[in-house]
């Protein structure tokens, strides 16, 4: 397969978590990036859960630093040293969904694994993707399944 250099302007955005979906699609993106030339945007949201008080929150918990750990150990478990050229990893404090469709605008596609941390076993889109794939302005890819990029 050839794989092209990343084309100015053109992005991938991908919706990571630390899930095994989550993962397929950084594999995937991968995959599309070296067919389209696009670079791509690996992006974990993070948000304070709606039943979470302030009462609870200690005094040492760093919500930005645990999610850019879970999403560089993400990348790091799919890619090892060898991360590809033009990947960008972010991280976003808000709704997962709405961070993703914000994070996508412009963006040449957007791809999102079907099931994450959370939601309930068994549906076959999580809300997060069933959201994204509604509403984002991009193509969107949602990966299903367990088998990594050809």
């Amino acid at each position: 397969m050839t794989t092209q250099a990343p084309s100015a302007g053109a992005r991938i955005v991908v919706g990571v978590d630390g899930s095994k979906p989550s993962q397929l699609a950084l594999s995937w993106a991968v995959r599309m990036s070296a067919t389209t030339g696009a670079s791509i945007d690996a992006v974990m949201a993070w948000h304070f859960p709606v039943n979470f008080g302030w009462g609870y929150v200690t005094d040492t918990w760093d919500p930005i630093a645990d999610a850019t750990k879970c999403l560089t150990d993400s990348v790091d478990e799919v890619f090892g040293a060898e991360r590809p050229a033009g990947l960008r990893l972010l991280v976003r404090q808000g709704l997962p969904a709405k961070v993703l469709l914000d994070e996508s605008k412009g963006a040449t596609m957007l791809i999102v694994g079907s099931r994450g941390h959370g939601g309930f076993s068994g549906l076959l889109l999580g809300s997060v993707s069933a959201n994204c794939a509604e509403h984002a302005t991009c193509p969107v890819l949602v990966i299903h399944g367990d088998q990594p990029a050809p």
